[in-house]
């Protein structure tokens, strides 16, 4: 890749090469800025760099190696299959040889799940998959536990019917995520439709996705984002060059070259007030700004969010993305690009554990990142707009659409679409979408809203519900409404301990514990993840669980029951069985100080880790209750 002449724009602003250093941590948000400037050595390109240029865009040596008869690929195969949407896995807890299978996520701008698309993923789970799908955090389904052999099968089929697995994983501009409540308002109509504009904006361009599942035909049907912003000419602006460097002398991939990014790269578009889908996780977060008319404005936009970090390591950490400001809609395009670009062309390659965006926004601090983006667009941004405070809601249940119609939010723990027993959710889903013929949306905390339904069919939707053994939303645990927790054990590589499997009896204890206490209005955001990686977004949660050993986990305390802020470490390796006694000292110090109305999180900020430690260190259990 040439990368732009913008690095003399970077030097200018930072001096010298920046060197990444946390923040310190304490009981607040980690999103001060601490910079230490010094200059750093030239440095041959990383392997995962090397590896990006030689597979020729995207196709070696993953091509040759579909073609074995081994039940496996290569490690450096399997790096490249990652931006055809899929992992290699296995599964962990099988002795003897390694029995390799791979996990398919889908590419979903907005979270949208047309019928035929839900029934053809149902199918092709039972014929080829492990039997479940799985919904994740960031509103697409992926499914587990695909042979080699049936990846062509089942990606070309996912391509032919108008969906796309590409970009779902890798360096690239992954799935566009945007609130999932489908409300006929101005504000969010214009949310889910710049979703999927952004989702096509930043699309990886090489032909190797049509050559290697498709044979080099095109698919039968062009994906159903795409026919629905075609109206924005959306080719025609990702290709304009406006001669900042934004656009690169690459024929294939004018905007990513031939190493993409330096890491995963994530946005979300949301409208004011409207929380739900941890916008402040995000490497870009966007939200829609229209006048009294319900026109659209502009976009107020944010930058340098992310989630994922490493044990023991400090120059790694969790960060909530700052407000760099408002930018009108006409230059929303280039402005986006830019700052793209930037990242691009200024992110770390060199240490691939602080790659992402957010070590950048980070290092340069608000205001250089913004002068960055600023040389690239040549836009300048306008101050953040005032806008509504933020809340959050999971929009489950029955909902008033806007239009006389209904939408209705199903809960779905940890996101896992199973038949097991006499919960029969899957069985159940299949049914309401071959019925009533229904449009569904992915939600951010792993769940589904089906939307325009008819009022008269509400009755014999429940019915359904009812009959496959789902409860009704009134029943669910608020807090298990609340949770997330990642797939983690038997089939992710990089989990330490459960996280899916053990959420469920997690949520249980501290219920049990709520109520012995007299808490039981008490409703609290907790995450759990296996791995400090983040991928359920533990670290905005109020309370979280992160796994740091077989059977411990660490405790994050302090985040935003709105999501705007980062929680903090409060302690390592507390045991599986010691939720308990870990927690009450916690609750009590919660009971006896809160201010009135006071939130969990917000109480756990206010207090800091230390305070809170004093206090349970010098607690009698059984002491406290309200």
């Amino acid at each position: 890749m040439k990368f732009s002449s913008n690095g003399l724009a970077l030097l200018t602003l930072i001096g010298s090469t920046a060197a990444f250093v946390a923040p310190r941590q304490s009981s607040s948000s980690s999103s001060k800025l601490y910079v230490q400037m010094e200059a750093a050595p030239a440095k041959a390109l990383p392997k995962i760099e090397k590896l990006k240029i030689a597979s020729n865009y995207l196709r070696d040596p993953l091509k040759d190696q579909l073609q074995t008869e081994e039940i496996g690929i290569s490690k450096d195969a399997y790096q490249i299959m990652k931006y055809h949407g899929s992992y290699q896995q296995n599964n962990r807890e099988k002795r003897g040889p390694k029995d390799y299978q791979f996990m398919l996520r889908l590419k979903q701008p907005a979270g949208e799940l047309p019928p035929d698309l839900y029934r053809l993923l149902d199918d092709l789970s039972l014929n080829h998959g492990q039997g479940d799908l799985r919904a994740t955090t960031r509103q697409c389904f992926q499914m587990h536990g695909i042979l080699k052999g049936d990846l062509k099968t089942v990606i070309s089929s996912i391509m032919n019917i108008g969906s796309s697995t590409v970009g779902a994983c890798g360096d690239v501009s992954r799935n566009v995520m945007t609130t999932p409540a489908p409300f006929v308002s101005s504000d969010y109509e214009y949310a889910r439709e710049y979703s999927k504009c952004f989702g096509q904006l930043f699309r990886p361009l090489s032909s190797a996705f049509s050559e290697i599942w498709l044979d080099g035909e095109k698919a039968v049907s062009v994906e159903t984002w795409a026919k629905e912003v075609e109206h924005h000419n959306i080719d025609e602006k990702m290709l304009y060059d406006n001669g900042r460097g934004i656009i690169i002398p690459d024929a294939t991939e004018p905007i990513y070259g031939d190493q993409y990014l330096p890491r995963k790269f994530k946005i979300g578009v949301t409208v004011p007030g409207d929380n739900s889908l941890d916008i402040y996780t995000n490497d870009i977060g966007v939200v829609v700004i229209t006048n009294d008319a319900g026109e659209l404005e502009g976009f107020n936009v944010m930058v340098g969010g992310g989630m994922g970090r490493l044990h023991n390591k400090e120059t790694t950490f969790a960060r909530a993305a700052d407000h760099m400001g408002f930018v009108p809609k006409d230059d929303i395009w280039e402005v986006m690009k830019a700052i793209l670009a930037a990242q691009r062309d200024h992110g770390n390659r060199d240490v691939r554990a602080n790659a992402r965006m957010k070590y950048l926004v980070h290092t340069l601090g608000i205001e250089k990142f913004t002068k960055l983006v600023e040389s690239y667009c040549g836009v300048e941004i306008q101050p953040w707009r005032a806008m509504a405070d933020w809340k959050y809601n999971d929009w489950m249940g029955w909902w008033e659409q806007g239009d006389g119609k209904l939408f209705y939010g199903q809960h779905i723990d940890n996101g896992r679409v199973k038949d097991e027993g006499d919960f029969r959710l899957k069985s159940a889903l299949r049914v309401l979408v071959d019925k009533y013929n229904l449009h569904s949306i992915l939600s951010p905390t792993q769940s589904i809203i089906f939307r325009d339904i008819d009022p008269k069919d509400k009755e014999g939707i429940e019915q359904v519900l009812r009959e496959h053994g789902i409860a009704p939303i009134e029943e669910v645990d608020p807090n298990a409404r609340l949770a997330m927790a990642c797939p983690a054990l038997p089939l992710c590589g990089l989990a330490q301990t459960e996280a899916e499997r053990i959420m469920p009896s997690y949520i249980e204890r501290m219920r049990a514990l709520l109520t012995k206490m007299n808490l039981d209005d008490e409703e609290i955001l907790m995450r759990m993840t296996g791995c400090p990686n983040g991928c359920a977004r533990p670290y905005m949660a109020e309370l979280a669980f992160v796994g740091d050993g077989a059977k411990s986990y660490q405790i994050w305390l302090g985040g935003s029951p709105v999501l705007t802020r980062t929680a903090y470490p409060f302690m390592s390796k507390m045991d599986a069985d010691k939720l308990e006694e870990t927690m009450e000292p916690i609750l009590a110090m919660f009971i006896q100080q809160r201010q009135e109305f006071e939130a969990f999180g917000d109480f756990c900020h206010r207090l800091g880790a230390d305070a809170i430690s004093a206090f349970t260190q010098s607690y009698t259990l059984g002491s406290v209750k309200a």
